[in-house]
This record gives C-alpha cells, structure tokens and sequence, in this order.
C-alpha cells in the first residue's frame, strides 16, 4: 500500500480518520436508509427479515442516485474520488 500511494499521490489524498467514526461511514447511511425504508410491519421471523431486505436491496439497485448519495453528503464526501483522465 505505502508503494502505491508513494506512486500515486498526486491521484490520491489521504484522510487521518478517529478509531470509531460511523457518521463518517457511507454504510452507515445505507443501514439508516434499510431501517427508516424498511415495511412498517415488522418481519416476524428471520425469513421474512431477509425477503424485506433483498425486496429492498432490489429496490435500491434500482435507484443508484440514492445510492450515490450515501457518498455526496456533506460529511462522507472525502470518499469521492474525481477522475482526472
């Protein structure tokens, strides 16, 4: 890794981040999301569980600008990487 980035620092710029910092964390916002979008009724057992979260996975794969706006908040955006070719 220390290679790479020593042959790439002019593509790269590097963040010193905390030990434990979830709102930095774009899968946090996916996880936010699953939870607030999730069906009111609640699954009732671990199958059902899982077929609201592929339902919703499925939905979401559908709608890559939600997606991409796990990375465009104002807090994770550090994590977006600009090409310059």
């Amino acid at each position: 890794m220390r290679a790479w980035l020593a042959a790439n620092t002019e593509r790269v710029e590097l963040h010193v981040m905390p030990g434990y910092s979830p709102e930095l964390n774009p899968d946090e916002l996916f996880n936010a999301d699953l939870k607030r979008n999730r069906p009111a009724s609640r699954a009732r057992t671990a199958e059902q569980l899982a077929r609201d979260t592929r339902r919703f996975l499925r939905r979401r794969q559908r709608q890559p600008h939600l997606v991409r706006g796990y990375f465009r908040a104002p807090h994770v955006r550090y994590g977006i990487m600009y090409a310059t070719e």
